[in-house]
């Protein structure tokens, strides 16, 4: 088994989901008893991610600002965990080129979050020579029938994303499209077309046009990330 590439600065707290709700909002019983509420970074459905009672590991905040004393992190569904804090993906990302993880993604030396692009900002930036590449990270949660899927909610934000990206290659850039796959139980990767048809067709008009689309499977756990490689396609 490989090495963790992430692990938390500070140890997670385990408890049981007793609801979701307003979206950002988990109420949560720890192991001790006490009921607590973490913010759930997550804005989609969370479907296939969501059980009632289901074992969850939240991490502490620190910020004294912060109304809520927790980040919701991870649930454990059918014995294994699912990653739902959809800032972790950003992380990853970084890690991925900074720690040449990704065979395709390897050799930057110059590596940036947060940079913008038009009207759109991108998760990584790296650079190697003359070659500039920008990376949209995408947290993918939603299991159906053993492939891992996304969205699972509409996210005209996501489609904005990828028309930005055919514009980065246009500008004769490096364009890539990271789905990061934060579960064990699926086998291969495919966009849920069912639910958002106009995010699925804009994804195949992206590849045709060059953007990369990469879906990285990892393997999440309260003690840290494993990277388990590249999934096969499902489309």
């Amino acid at each position: 088994m490989s090495q963790y590439i992430y692990t938390y600065p500070q140890e997670l707290v385990r408890g049981r989901l007793i609801r979701r709700y307003k979206r950002f909002l988990a109420d949560i019983e720890l192991d001790g008893g006490e009921k607590v509420t973490a913010h759930c970074t997550n804005s989609g459905s969370m479907k296939s991610a969501l059980e009632e009672g289901a074992e969850v590991a939240i991490s502490p905040v620190t910020d004294p600002r912060r109304k809520t004393r927790f980040t919701w992190e991870m649930i454990r569904i059918n014995g294994s965990w699912v990653g739902i804090n959809t800032n972790i993906p950003n992380i990853l990302g970084v890690l991925a080129m900074e720690q040449n993880l990704l065979e395709s993604l390897q050799g930057y030396s110059e590596i940036r979050r947060e940079v913008k692009f038009l009207d759109s900002r991108f998760d990584v930036f790296g650079k190697k020579g003359e070659e500039e590449c920008y990376v949209e990270a995408k947290n993918v949660s939603l299991n159906e029938d053993g492939i891992a899927m996304f969205p699972d909610a509409v996210t005209t934000r996501g489609q904005k994303h990828l028309d930005t990206l055919v514009k980065v290659v246009e500008s004769g850039k490096r364009a890539v499209m990271l789905y990061v796959i934060q579960r064990t139980d699926v086998k291969a990767f495919a966009p849920a077309a069912h639910i958002d048809p106009a995010y699925a067709e804009k994804l195949q008009r992206a590849e045709e046009k060059g953007v990369e689309v990469i879906p990285w499977q990892l393997r999440p756990h309260p003690n840290g990330y494993q990277s388990l490689g590249i999934l096969n396609r499902n489309n």
